[in-house]
């Protein structure tokens, strides 16, 4: 195994810390209000991709339990084995996001948290434009960024023994990017987390 392969650090990573990041993080008061949100945005029967989806709790379970159909995209095989137990009326894929097709226009929402940061940064606005093209016009895209540059690895992620590695655009070019996607961002908060945080993007896809 190449262990300087960044996505092989991130696999790894999560594969190994799947429960001990759930523990630490408590995604369901972190950003069930985002979700919840995002649902009142959706038609009633909506479809939505959960890039990241991690163990499916809470994003894809939530929106499954409304009535929407959801593909869950992971790097890590222990995560999507968990979110098929977990979130058993999703469909989950296990795949480098950056290597992902869907037919154009395919979702009414593409929900992208705490995941696009472990994307290469020189990655992320290519996909940012795929994810774009995979939405419906008026879609929504709902992501969280970095808010400052940075790229590095944690080699004791969270005290679990295992590394963990970042690549962060700054908010503004992130900002930029989606733009140029041909995103309308709506709304653009900092969440804070530790000494720094995270943008989190409310965008649409344009209309036009």
């Amino acid at each position: 195994m190449d262990v300087e392969d960044p996505k092989e650090v991130v696999r790894r990573g999560y594969d190994l810390l799947s429960e001990h990041y759930e523990r630490a993080f408590g995604s369901e008061t972190k950003y069930g209000s985002w979700i919840e949100e995002l649902l009142g945005r959706l038609p009633e029967t909506g479809t939505v991709l959960d890039v990241g989806c991690g163990t499916g709790v809470p994003a894809a379970r939530s929106l499954t339990m409304a009535g929407h159909r959801v593909t869950g995209v992971d790097i890590s095989e222990v995560q999507i084995r968990r979110a098929r137990e977990l979130v058993p009326g999703a469909d989950f894929i296990r795949a480098d996001a950056t290597t992902l097709e869907f037919p154009e226009e395919s979702f009414d929402a593409v929900v992208c948290l705490y995941a696009l940061i472990h994307i290469p940064v020189e990655e992320q606005p290519a996909l940012l434009s795929r994810i774009a093209s995979w939405l419906r016009p008026g879609g929504w895209f709902l992501a969280t960024t970095g808010h400052r540059a940075w790229t590095g690895t944690d080699e004791n992620w969270l005290g679990g023994g295992a590394a963990m590695w970042w690549s962060h655009a700054d908010a503004s070019t992130n900002r930029s990017w989606l733009v140029r996607a041909g995103f309308d961002v709506v709304h653009e908060e900092f969440v804070p987390e530790g000494d720094n945080g995270h943008v989190l993007f409310w965008a649409r896809r344009s209309l036009g």
